[in-house]
């Protein structure tokens, strides 16, 4: 598994598969702002985040 498909995972799923460093660039990313760590305690901010890279963790699970 390479590191951009443990990010996506780790950011779907909420399941630490990687650096936490790289999950939280990817998680900026995404949602186009920075994100300060104590805004990962949001239910409401990880569905956003899970309906964001959703995209990509279909890429990573579909033949």
């Amino acid at each position: 598994m390479t590191l951009h498909e443990k990010v996506v995972l780790s950011a779907y799923t909420g399941i630490l598969m990687c650096d936490f460093s790289e999950v939280h660039k990817y998680i900026e990313k995404l949602l186009g702002r920075p994100v300060w760590t104590h805004e990962l305690a949001s239910e409401a901010l990880w569905s956003e985040i899970k309906e964001k890279a959703k995209p990509d963790f279909h890429k990573i699970i579909e033949p």
